[in-house]
């Protein structure tokens, strides 16, 4: 049974370009490599990972697909392209030669138009992904989460994640509009959902491992065990205790389940979902 982090960032720090990454996270304000991964997934016996992109430019597709070339315990890339242009089934047509490129990614958490991805032009990409075999990963947040629901219902033969359980306010320990909404998402058999990117949600410095019990109470109640996949979200995670930590708390969640149930979520699903070769 292959185990597997399916979610992961690589980048060569940038002020600008990685705004995002503000002086309290200064932890991972440097660069981060495949050198400094591997000894963390050797560490905790995963047998690779799925880089996501940080950067929405071809550019970094690209520079992730050479990175995927060059060590084989990166099973899989999830890039960027420009779903909005006119020429995308082009451009996916280019991207299906790599075999490593599994799907795309964009930020839709960051943009001003919360229903971004129910626009003509974005729907025209994400209706061209299927056709080239491509997954989409969602990075929303949970005012976009009935937005995502719309759009997992539009196009029923395209496979979804979520990613980070969609971020929910797990600091203020609020549950109830998020829960209502992530059930109904879930109800498209269609939409898979990353356990990943908890712990940057919770209290930073004092979070403790009961304060997510109710959130993944509900993921994995609302998904099932098959649908569920592992994510790391590191380097992200460093500024809220690091990978080992992160991942503790959630070997502590699945130990009651089955041997059948932790390895769907520990790798099979992520190999299933994005067809890695493992």
């Amino acid at each position: 049974m292959p185990r597997i982090d399916a979610h992961q960032h690589f980048w060569h720090f940038d002020p600008v370009r990685d705004a995002w990454i503000t002086p309290d996270m200064a932890a991972i304000q440097r660069n981060f490599l495949p050198a400094d991964l591997h000894p963390l997934l050797q560490q905790h016996a995963l047998d690779g990972c799925v880089v996501v992109q940080a950067s929405q430019s071809e550019a970094e597709t690209d520079w992730l697909l050479e990175l995927a070339d060059a060590h084989d315990f990166m099973k899989g890339v999830v890039g960027w392209v420009d779903l909005r242009a006119d020429k995308v089934a082009e451009r996916l047509g280019h991207y299906q030669q790599f075999a490593k490129l599994k799907g795309f990614r964009h930020v839709l958490q960051g943009e001003a138009d919360r229903a971004l991805m129910l626009t003509p032009a974005f729907r025209r990409g994400i209706g061209a992904l299927a056709k080239f075999g491509f997954t989409y990963d969602l990075l929303i947040l949970p005012d976009q989460l009935g937005y995502a629901a719309q759009l997992a219902q539009a196009f029923p033969n395209q496979p979804f994640v979520v990613d980070h359980i969609a971020k929910p306010p797990i600091k203020a320990q609020e549950i109830d509009d998020w829960m209502r909404d992530i059930r109904r998402l879930a109800a498209h058999e269609n939409v898979c959902c990353k356990v990943s990117g908890l712990v940057t949600e919770a209290d930073w410095q004092h979070w403790q491992p009961q304060d997510f019990r109710p959130y993944l109470d509900v993921v994995f109640a609302a998904f099932g065990p098959e649908r569920v996949l592992y994510g790391s979200d590191w380097p992200v995670c460093n500024v809220a205790g690091g990978y080992s930590r992160a991942l503790g708390l959630l070997e502590d969640y699945l130990a009651p389940f089955t041997p059948t149930e932790q390895a769907q979520f520990w790798g099979d699903n992520a190999a299933r979902f994005y067809g890695l070769s493992v």
